[in-house]
C-alpha cells in the first residue's frame, strides 16, 4: 500500500514539522512493515511555471514535421519564443513552461538553444515529461481556474509528495486503506483521527432502489447500490484526485473509474460501476452453475466453477464477487447512468476464486484480507457524490443496502493476560486503553476485560490477539530480553548434541552449511541415473507444489546440494565444500490414508495417532558435496584436488562425532563412480556412500570434473552414543615401523588395516596406509600395501623385542584373515 502524506494529513492531526521518514519510523515501532519513504517529485527542480500561449506560427520542416514556434507569456513583462512540437493546444491557452535551468525526470536539464531556426527559451511539458502521468501525446493545458502566467506551477499539478510503501501483511488487510494507516498513525502519534467514513453519508435504503437478490448470504452478508443518472463520462477526473491515485501506485483512467479506486483507496472497501443501460433485469449474487463462462475487464474468457460467487443479471454472469467485473457492464465512454456497488464478500470465497483463475486485482487482495462489513452504504453513497461533484448528474435517492453485517465476537481477557504474554509487568489500565485505542469496545468486569473488537480487525478473534496489540502499541522495544532458563534435566536431546556436533566438525574442517529447498522433480532423480526400481525414484506428491517442476518431497538430499553447487559454479566458485543436515522423506507402501483433522477443536488422540500413522518416514541425513580444489595452490607447492577420499573423511567426521567406528568397503550405487564408491558400515549397518561422481552426474549438473559427495544416514547410526574419551598422553617416545603386505586385490585395504591393529594389540598407536603398489614385481591380480606402525607404551620405553612381537602378530593377524604376505620376508 501507497500513501501519499498529502493525503494521510488530511485525516491524522500530526505534529508540525514532522517528517515523513519520523511518521514511518512511528509506524515501524508500531508493527507496520513500512518499505520505503518516496520523495516523489524530487526530481524536478528549477523554474517550473505557468505560462499562456499568446500566438503560434505553424512551421513546415523538410523532414515532414511541422512545429509551432510559440509566443509564451510567463509572468515576466515579454513573452519568451519556444518552439514545440505538440499540437493539442490553442492561443490563449494555459500550459506548463520549463525554463532554463529546470532539471526534469532523468537528469534532463533545459537551457536556452537553437533548434528549428529559433532560440527555443524553454520546454513546454507534457505529463509524461514530468513524471505525473504517461500521457506523451501532446502537452499538458491547464484549466483557466488554475492558475495565470508566472504561477509556480509544481502545487498545482501536485508534483511533490511523499508516500511511503508499507508492506500489508495478511493480518493487517486493514491498513490497505488510507483510512487504516491514518488511524495507526493517530494511535502513534496520540493525535486525533479524522474518520472518512462520514455518518452524512448514510444511504437512503428503499425498495425502488435498483433491484439486488442475494442468493447466497454466507458469502456476500451486505450489498449497497446507488444509481448515478445524467453523469457526464467526458469530465475529466479533478488533478487532485487523479494524482493521488496515481501517487497510491494505480494509474489513472477516466474520471468514474478514478473515483472509484479513489474511495478503495481511501476507505479500503472495493467498488464497482456497472453501466445500468447494459444491465439485463435485477442484479443477483449467487454461486456459479456448471458449464458457465464469463468474459472479465482483462478481456480473458474464463471457465467458472461452482464454488466461484458471482454476481449476475439475466444474461448471466457480469462478474466475479470481489475479484473482477465483467466485459458486458463495464463503465465506457458513453456510460451516463452508473450503478455502484460496494458489497462484503467473504474473503475465503475471494481468495478462493482469486487463486483458482490465477486473477489477483486491487479488490481481491483486500477482500482476502478482510473488509469491514458496516461500511458499504457509507462508501457506495461517497463514490455517487464524488461522481456528480467531478462528472455532474444526480444521485438517485432511492437506494438499496441489503443484510446486516455479522456481529463481532465478544472475547473475555484476563486483565494481566498482555502483561503475562510479554513477560513484564502491564498495568490493566494501559491494556483497556490500548484496547479503547484500537478501536474495541472494552467492559471491565473484575479482574476480567469483556472485549469487542472493531468491524475492521476480522483478526482479532483469540486473547493472544489482543495482547498482541496491547504489547505492539506499548513498544515492542519495552520488552525485556530475557534467557529463559531451562528446567533441570531438560536440555538438549541426545539427537540434538549429535547433530549439532557433526555440524561443528564439518564447518572446523572447511565446510560450509548450506539449506536447500526439500523438493525435487523427476528430473533431479534422473540427473542422479538413479535405476528405475531404485527407492529413491518412490516420492511423494505435494498436492499445492510451489514448482510444477519440483511437485516431490525429496528421498535424497544430494539435489539440493548439487543444485547449490551449480548455482555456485556458474557464478564463478569453483572451489566448494558444503554440507546439509536435514531430513528425507520416504513413503511407508502399508500407510492409511491420512484423515481430514477439524478446524475448531484439538483432535482427540485416536485421530492424531492416526496421522502419524500417515505421516511418511522422515530419517535424518547429512551429505556433502565437493567440487574443485580441496587446498590452494600457492608458493608451497599445486593444488590438490578434492577426490572420493575427502568425501570418505567426511563420513569418518560424521562418525567421530558419533563415537563410532567406520568401515569402508567398495561399492556400485548411483549416483557415485563404478569403481570410486565405497559403502560405509558401522559394525554391519549400512549408514550410506561416499566417493567421486558419476561423469554424467557431474555433466548433468554443470560441475567440475571428479566432482565427490557423500550421503550418511544419522538415523542409523547406534541409539547408545559412545562416550568419546580423551586419549592418553604418554612423555615416552614412539617406536615406527613399516610392513608391506602382499593380498589379493578385491581385498579391502580397510579389513587388512583392522587385522593389523587388532593382531598388533594395545602397543599399536596408530596405523596408517602411505603406499599401493602393482606391477611387474608382484604377482598379477594382487596388490602390495605399505603401512606405517606407531608403537609407544604410556608407562616405559619399549624395547626392540617388545616392538618386533607387536609387529609380528599384526603381520600374523592380517595373514591369518587376509592371506596376505609380507613383501620382503
Amino acid at each position: 500500500m501507497r500513501v501519499p502524506m498529502s493525503w494521510l494529513r488530511e485525516h491524522v492531526d500530526l505534529p508540525a514539522g514532522v517528517s515523513a521518514r519520523e511518521v514511518a519510523d512511528a509506524l515501524i515501532r508500531a508493527g507496520l512493515e513500512v518499505e520505503s519513504v518516496e520523495p516523489v517529485g524530487g526530481d524536478v527542480q528549477g523554474p517550473l511555471t505557468v505560462g499562456r500561449v499568446l500566438e503560434f506560427a505553424e512551421e513546415p520542416q523538410k523532414n515532414g514535421k511541422t512545429i509551432r514556434w510559440c509566443q509564451v507569456d510567463v509572468g515576466e513583462g515579454e513573452p519568451r519564443g519556444i518552439v514545440c512540437g505538440a499540437r493539442n493546444f490553442a492561443a490563449g491557452d494555459l500550459v506548463v513552461v520549463a525554463l532554463p535551468g529546470t532539471t526534469l525526470p532523468g537528469d534532463f536539464t533545459i537551457t536556452a538553444r537553437r533548434t528549428y531556426g529559433h532560440v527555443s527559451d524553454g520546454m513546454i511539458c507534457s505529463a509524461s515529461e514530468l513524471g505525473v502521468g504517461d500521457d506523451h501525446a501532446g502537452i499538458m493545458v491547464l484549466d483557466p481556474a488554475e492558475g495565470a502566467p508566472g504561477d509556480d506551477a509544481a502545487p498545482i499539478l501536485h508534483l511533490r509528495d511523499d508516500v511511503l510503501d508499507i508492506a500489508v501483511t495478511p493480518d493487517r488487510g486493514y491498513t490497505m486503506s488510507i483510512r487504516g494507516v491514518a488511524r495507526e498513525a493517530a494511535t502513534a502519534f496520540g493525535v486525533a483521527f479524522s474518520d472518512p467514513v462520514s455518518t452524512d453519508l448514510s444511504v437512503r435504503a428503499s425498495e425502488a432502489g435498483y433491484p439486488v437478490r442475494v442468493e447466497d448470504p454466507a458469502g456476500c452478508s451486505v450489498f449497497a447500490a446507488v444509481t448515478v443518472r445524467g453523469f457526464d463520462p467526458a469530465a475529466p477526473s479533478p488533478r487532485w484526485l487523479a494524482r493521488r491515485v496515481q501517487l497510491a501506485g494505480m494509474r489513472p483512467i477516466s474520471a468514474a473509474v478514478d473515483v472509484t479506486n479513489y474511495v478503495m483507496l481511501e476507505l479500503g472497501q472495493p467498488i464497482h460501476g456497472y453501466d445500468r443501460s447494459r444491465l439485463a433485469g435485477p442484479i443477483v449474487v449467487r454461486r456459479a452453475e456448471p458449464g458457465e463462462k464469463l468474459q472479465t475487464l482483462d478481456g480473458a474468457t474464463r471457465e467458472l466453477d461452482p464454488e466461484d460467487l458471482l454476481i449476475t443479471d439475466d444474461s448471466g454472469p457480469i462478474g466475479l464477487a470481489g475479484v473482477m467485473g465483467g466485459a458486458t457492464t463495464e463503465l465506457s465512454g458513453d456510460t451516463r447512468d452508473v450503478v455502484i456497488e460496494a458489497a462484503h464478500f467473504d474473503a475465503v470465497a475471494v481468495a478462493r476464486t482469486s487463486r483458482r483463475h490465477r486473477l489477483s486485482s486491487e479488490a481481491s487482495k483486500r477482500f482476502e484480507r478482510g473488509v469491514a462489513p458496516g461500511i458499504q452504504g457509507y462508501a457506495a453513497q461517497r463514490v455517487a457524490e464524488l461522481l456528480v461533484a467531478v462528472g455532474g448528474g444526480q444521485v438517485e435517492q432511492e437506494a438499496t443496502l441489503l443484510g446486516e453485517p455479522p456481529a463481532p465476537p465478544r472475547v473475555t481477557l484476563p486483565a494481566d493476560h498482555p502483561a503475562r504474554v510479554a513477560g513484564y509487568a502491564i498495568p490493566a489500565e494501559a491494556t483497556v486503553r490500548r484496547l479503547r485505542e484500537v478501536g474495541c469496545e472494552v467492559e471491565v468486569a473484575g479482574e476480567q476485560l469483556l472485549v469487542t473488537p472493531p468491524s475492521w480487525r476480522p483478526d482479532l478473534t483469540d486473547p493472544n490477539d489482543f495482547a498482541e496489540e496491547v504489547i505492539r502499541l506499548e513498544g515492542y522495544d519495552a520488552v525485556p530480553s530475557v534467557l529463559p532458563v531451562a528446567p533441570p534435566g531438560l536440555g538438549l536431546s541426545a539427537d540434538q548434541r549429535l547433530r549439532r556436533a557433526i555440524g561443528r566438525l564439518l564447518a572446523g574442517a572447511g565446510y560450509v552449511e548450506v539449506l536447500a529447498y526439500p523438493f525435487v522433480g523427476e528430473a533431479d532423480l534422473d540427473r542422479l541415473r538413479l535405476p528405475a526400481d531404485d527407492p529413491r525414484r518412490r516420492a511423494l506428491a505435494l498436492a499445492n507444489p510451489l514448482s510444477e517442476e519440483e511437485p516431490l518431497l525429496r528421498t535424497t538430499l544430494l539435489p539440493g546440494l548439487l543444485a547449490i553447487a551449480r548455482r555456485n559454479v556458474g557464478r564463478g566458485t569453483t572451489d566448494l565444500a558444503l554440507f546439509e543436515l536435514g531430513a528425507v522423506f520416504r513413503p511407508r507402501p502399508d500407510a492409511p490414508p491420512a484423515p481430514r483433522l477439524p478446524v475448531d477443536r484439538r483432535p482427540a488422540d485416536e485421530q492424531l495417532a492416526a496421522l502419524n500413522a500417515a505421516l511418511p518416514d522422515q530419517p535424518r541425513r547429512v551429505a556433502v558435496v565437493l567440487t574443485g580444489d580441496r587446498a590452494p595452490a600457492g608458493w608451497w607447492g599445486p593444488a590438490r584436488p578434492a577426490g572420493w577420499a575427502d568425501a570418505i573423511e567426511a563420513a569418518r567426521t560424521v562418525a567421530l562425532a558419533a563415537g563410532v567406528e567406520l568401515t569402508v568397503r567398495a561399492d556400485d550405487h548411483a549416483p557415485w563412480h563404478p569403481g570410486r564408491c565405497a559403502a560405509l558400515y558401522v559394525d554391519d549397518t549400512l549408514v550410506g556412500h561416499a566417493g567421486e561422481l558419476h561423469p554424467k552426474v557431474t555433466e548433468a549438473y554443470g560441475l567440475p570434473a571428479r566432482a565427490a559427495a557423500m550421503e550418511l544416514e544419522i538415523d542409523r547410526l547406534p541409539g547408545e552414543r559412545v562416550a568419546v574419551t580423551a586419549p592418553t598422553i604418554s612423555a615416552y617416545p614412539p617406536a615406527k615401523e613399516d610392513v608391506a603386505l602382499v593380498v589379493d586385490a578385491a581385498v579391502p585395504v580397510a579389513e587388512v588395516a583392522a587385522a593389523l591393529r587388532e593382531g598388533a594389540g594395545p602397543l599399536l598407536e596408530s596405523v596408517r596406509l602411505f603406499d599401493v603398489y602393482t606391477g611387474e614385481q608382484i604377482a598379477a591380480g594382487t596388490k602390495s600395501l605399505a603401512f606405517a606402525l606407531r608403537f609407544r607404551a604410556p608407562d616405559r620405553t619399549l624395547t626392540e623385542a617388545e616392538v618386533g612381537a607387536a609387529k609380528q602378530g599384526a603381520v600374523d593377524e592380517a595373514a591369518r584373515r587376509t592371506g596376505a604376505v609380507q613383501r620382503g620376508a
